[in-house]
């Protein structure tokens, strides 16, 4: 297993108005300590082992290191005495930041989208899966290569990787857009194969409710415990990536269709949007959609806002929806459920894992039709 240390730079700056980290500010309804957490979930979910996690506090952004060259010294030396092989980022670096901070550290350099999109990497097993994440990569490398020889070698050995990523490889441009293209059309392809299987479904008369919401908000669980199907079920960040369909008879024998897909998460990067837009073309033409929200975490306000941002990017703003106020088997004080219940849109407490509440969320699911919308 990989051995790495997690920095977290805290800039004590306000959040930008689309609520994005970026090189000159950060998130304020996060803190430090809390992102940190996150990032170590993040790189267990890659199988990484995070030997150290260090939040850094900065007033601005080094331009050469993105961090002051007295914290790039304490790293190298943290890395060398505990055999570090890895120092992951919770923010995004520049393509010479992170070829300036391994020169000193002697160790790979993994800012936060690599390191999500090396999670998709690992977890997608579908055809289209892994287009889309070979997608989002060279989306992700493309402006790296900008003004310097084309070498593919460190953008592709990521996180918890090793083989062909690391080899010497030599790609210009040209070959990385042409890549691009082909890939593109492709996944526009497999898009309106989809399309023509979501007619085929209108004209039977067959609704669609997509399930959406925080990676490991339990979604999985739930589509499991509904339609007695068998999606893998982990308690990891991204366990599933490929979108799944079930079948599901309401009471009165109607029948209608879930559609599980990949799960959100605070600051998604903008490459695995753009390269999914395929397979969350699911969510934003389905008729209904279900918001599943771990109301266990203490997040959980902030983690559904996150969901309702990529919402909104991929245009599934205005549908109806029910809130799954799900792992209630994990509270004790019914004080915090009676408040989300006013704090959610449609709410439903439900423990998918213990199969509690289902019958009063499936009533809920018959009867939205005129429940209120996304604003």
């Amino acid at each position: 297993m990989e051995r790495a240390i997690t920095v977290t730079v805290d800039l004590g700056k306000p959040a930008c108005r689309d609520g994005h980290s970026t090189q000159s500010g950060r998130r304020e309804d996060w803190t430090a300590e809390e992102r940190s957490h996150e990032l170590r979930e993040l790189a267990a979910s890659c199988g990484v082992s995070v030997i150290e996690e260090l939040i850094v506090n900065r007033d601005r952004i080094d331009s050469g290191h993105y961090i002051g060259s007295g914290k790039v010294e304490e790293i190298a030396m943290i890395c060398a005495e505990k055999k570090i092989s890895a120092v992951i980022f919770n923010n995004d670096l520049t393509g010479s930041q992170e070829k300036n901070l391994e020169k000193i550290i002697k160790a790979k350099i993994v800012d936060r989208t690599r390191l999500i999109l090396d999670i998709f990497a690992r977890r997608a097993h579908s055809n289209e899966g892994k287009l889309q994440v070979e997608l989002a990569r060279l989306l992700y490398m493309l402006p790296r290569l900008t003004g310097k020889g084309v070498e593919m070698s460190r953008p592709g050995g990521g996180i918890g990787t090793s083989g062909p990523g690391e080899q010497k490889l030599e790609v210009d441009r040209r070959r990385i857009n042409s890549r691009m293209s082909r890939l593109k059309k492709e996944l526009d392809g497999l898009s309106k194969r989809r399309g023509m299987m979501r007619k085929k479904r209108t004209r039977n008369s067959l609704p669609s409710i997509a399930i959406v919401g925080y990676t490991n908000a339990g979604k999985s669980t739930l589509i499991n415990a509904l339609t007695s199907s068998n999606v893998i079920v982990q308690d990891k960040l991204f366990s599933t990536l490929d979108p799944t369909v079930r079948r599901f008879v309401l009471p009165g024998k109607r029948e209608i269709l879930f559609i599980d897909t990949v799960g959100f998460i605070d600051r998604l990067p903008h490459n695995l949007v753009e390269a999914f837009k395929a397979t969350l073309e699911e969510v934003s033409q389905a008729d209904m959609l279900l918001h599943v929200v771990d109301i266990s975490h203490p997040k959980a306000k902030e983690q559904s806002d996150a969901v309702y941002r990529v919402l909104d990017e991929i245009g599934a703003k205005g549908k109806q929806v029910i809130t799954a106020l799900n792992k209630i088997d994990k509270i004790a004080d019914r004080s915090i459920i009676d408040k989300a219940l006013k704090s959610f849109t449609n709410p439903v407490p439900i423990s998918a894992l213990k199969r509690e509440g289902l019958d009063g969320l499936i009533a809920s699911l018959i009867n939205l039709k005129t429940g209120p919308q996304i604003a």
